[in-house]
């Protein structure tokens, strides 16, 4: 029984930050209606950058973290201006088939600059298991399901009252209408993959505290996608 316990704590903890980098494909989808085929590069090239920053150039948690952060969000501009924008008038079909090439891109260069297969991140959380119930569990997987539901529940906050948010919201709804209101569009897009990135990449982070980072990671698009299926494509936080 307690070994049931545990698988089902443990299950819920990756779900729940696979539901929080699922979040970085609704975001796109809702905002532009541009299917996000990059999204598994995405956490693959954040895993990475991460190793680089705390292992490779040693540098401290509360300078490397954030660095990835600063990372995402760059990369999430560079691939909204110079990629998609450019594209905006044509066929939704195009734009989805850009995001496949940047992810392949993505997936390219990281196998070029970290060409080995598997690493691991230093410890980001404490070590010492914990006891829920009957059931011993790790702390990485607590951390995870509680740092993912502070994330969703701040995200909620701020597509709710946030002047950004209540545009990205309007953006999903009616195009149009927001242009007729004089809404930058173009920054809603930008912002939607900004989030996205931002997004995958803390749940990259998360991911591979617990498992470590691999090529494999790509797959989390995959397995994220299921998640939106899921929720619903029309929900944020479905």
């Amino acid at each position: 029984m307690a070994e049931l316990l545990q698988y089902v704590i443990t299950g819920i903890a990756v779900g729940m930050v696979y539901a929080l980098i699922a979040l970085g494909f609704a975001l796109v989808w809702k905002s532009s209606s541009v299917a996000n085929l990059a999204l598994g590069q995405l956490v693959l090239v954040s895993s990475w950058f991460t190793y680089g920053m705390l292992v490779q150039a040693k540098l401290p948690y509360w300078i490397g973290l954030p660095l990835t952060i600063i990372f995402a969000i760059f990369l999430g501009w560079i691939i909204e201006r110079l990629t998609l924008r450019p594209l905006i008038a044509q066929p939704i079909l195009s734009l989805i088939t850009v995001t496949l090439g940047v992810g392949y891109f993505l997936e390219g260069l990281v196998t070029f600059i970290w060409p080995v297969s598997v690493a691991a991140l230093p410890t980001l959380f404490p070590q010492e298991p914990i006891r829920i119930g009957p059931a011993i569990v790790s702390q990485e997987y607590v951390w995870a399901a509680v740092i993912s539901l502070v994330l969703f529940g701040l995200l909620s906050l701020f597509f709710k009252y946030h002047k950004m948010g209540i545009a990205m919201r309007a953006t999903a709804d009616d195009q149009l209408a927001v242009q007729a209101c004089a809404i930058p569009v173009t920054s809603v897009f930008s912002m939607s993959w900004i989030f996205a990135c931002i997004v995958a990449a803390i749940g990259g982070i998360l991911i591979s505290s617990i498992g470590g980072i691999t090529h494999g990671l790509v797959d989390t698009g995959l397995k994220s996608f299921s998640v939106v299926i899921l929720g619903g494509l029309d929900s944020f936080i479905g």
